[in-house]
């Protein structure tokens, strides 16, 4: 009976987010700790996760593959730099190489996607306006993950 409770907790949260295999991991762990205090019933569901996420892998309803393209194409469009995108796929449990897959086959897919999103940024914290020191500006867009050449390129510095 708790196994079914968990796989519709799992189904439940993946209605409403998008979700990585490992992000969902952590998050049904997270449950069973506020759910329960009896060690054995903890131990039990624990044992349990890896076969929902099984199931919900099977079913199609989770795929790290998909997670990863559809973030990057969110974060490009939000004025996100490559690096930060790297980041945060890192963080919810994105292999490495898939997350450096996806990036690259965007990245042939749309060759000036960078330059937009550096732009968008750009735009976002106003700082095409030409007040202000551009040291400032250009350490902004640095610390936001947009290499030197694409920074030059959109403040218009020679």
């Amino acid at each position: 009976m708790k196994n079914i409770n968990l796989l519709q907790y799992a189904v439940k949260y993946l209605s409403k987010y998008n979700s990585s295999k490992r992000n969902l991991k952590r998050i049904l762990k997270s449950k069973i700790q506020k759910s329960t205090t009896i060690k054995k019933e903890r131990y039990e569901l624990y044992n349990e996760i890896d076969n929902v996420i099984h199931k919900l892998e099977k079913n199609k309803l989770i795929d790290d593959q998909k997670f990863t393209q559809s973030k990057i194409n969110m974060f490009s469009k939000q004025g996100k730099s490559k690096i930060y995108i790297k980041d945060y796929l890192c963080k919810k449990g994105i292999e490495k190489n898939i997350a450096e897959e996806e990036l690259k086959l965007f990245d042939d897919q749309n060759s000036n996607w960078e330059k937009e999103s550096a732009l968008n940024y750009a735009i976002k914290k106003n700082l095409l306006k030409d007040n202000g020191n551009i040291e400032k500006k250009l350490g902004k867009m640095a610390r936001a993950g947009f290499s030197y050449e694409i920074c030059k390129e959109i403040l218009k510095i020679s």
